[in-house]
């Protein structure tokens, strides 16, 4: 029993040897690989290194010879996600850009990640000021080929776009809530409760924005990426129905939870502009406390949103 044991846990090991062995690969038609090692992106070209003795000979590959490409995640795409996820949209946009150049060449090859970059990296530049930029990106993520969820992020993607340039506040918001009918993904609904919290913030309607940023903290909060804007907002809109003391409170809180990132520096300099006012009569309910077992769940009560830890 023992030996067989053993001989099973070594299949296992071997299989994620033979696993860490094939990372980053291109998988060629005649089942040959290609590491990064023996090939380069150039000039939008895919480029064949072959060792002569000394020198290394450079060839141009042909795409149809790739079967389809065993690429792990990139780093440049989760290191934009934290990188947005603290406010950080030009250097967010810049990791964006190097994996975008690398992958375009592979976009018609099966198991490339160029789409979900494209769409990162609309979803970055939405966050942006270049709203010319923003619809010309849009157009571009439209012809790509992508699957069901990635159709639904796009679809959010350009909700938030149109947002920012239409003044139908109720068609934007009917829009968002037929999206979460539609799904029960917990980082489609934290997109969504964002973009409606946008809408409400620019009626200038600041308790139901409030309401609407603090679903993602209390029923997303598995949605790290989403969370520390969302609760900058949350403070934000406490600071327009003039309870200052619940929003200095609540700044102070994402200063210390995010020392050091984005949103930690706006805190800082947001609180310093509201310091020692009062709460005007009638605002003075307490900033609300994260609920994270109710994640997915519908309604968000004000009393209950904080900071998440």
């Amino acid at each position: 029993m023992r030996i067989a044991n053993i001989t099973v846990i070594a299949a296992i090991a071997l299989a994620f040897v033979g696993q860490s062995v094939h990372a980053q690969s291109l998988v060629l038609k005649d089942n040959s690989r290609l590491t990064p090692e023996q090939f380069a992106v150039e000039g939008g070209k895919v480029m064949k290194k072959v060792k002569v003795g000394d020198n290394v000979a450079t060839s141009a590959l042909q795409m149809t010879t790739i079967a389809r490409m065993d690429w792990p995640r990139p780093d440049e795409l989760s290191a934009a996600t934290d990188l947005m996820a603290s406010g950080k949209v030009a250097e967010a946009l810049a990791e964006l850009d190097k994996a975008k150049a690398f992958f375009e060449p592979f976009k018609d090859i099966p198991g490339n990640w160029y789409p979900d970059i494209v769409l990162t990296r609309l979803e970055a530049m939405s966050n942006s000021e270049d709203f010319t930029a923003t619809l010309k990106a849009l157009a571009d993520a439209q012809k790509l080929k992508l699957d069901d969820a990635q159709k639904l992020k796009l679809k959010i993607i350009k909700l938030n776009v149109d947002r920012q340039a239409s003044s139908d506040h109720l068609s934007t918001i009917a829009q968002a809530e037929n999206i979460l009918s539609e799904s029960t993904d917990s980082s489609v609904g934290a997109s969504v409760w964002m973009i409606i919290g946008d809408v409400y913030a620019k009626k200038e309607e600041w308790e139901k924005a409030l309401m609407a940023y603090l679903h993602v903290p209390v029923f997303y909060g598995t949605q790290v990426q989403k969370v520390p804007e969302a609760e900058l907002q949350a403070a934000r809109m406490l600071s327009k129905m003039r309870r200052f003391e619940d929003s200095t409170t609540y700044y102070a809180r994402l200063e210390e939870t995010y020392k050091g990132s984005g949103i930690g520096e706006s805190a800082i300099k947001e609180k310093a502009s509201i310091n020692g006012l009062k709460n005007d009569e009638g605002g003075t309910d307490a900033p609300p406390t994260a609920d994270k077992s109710k994640e997915g769940t519908a309604e968000a009560p004000a009393a209950q949103a904080a900071p998440a830890k």
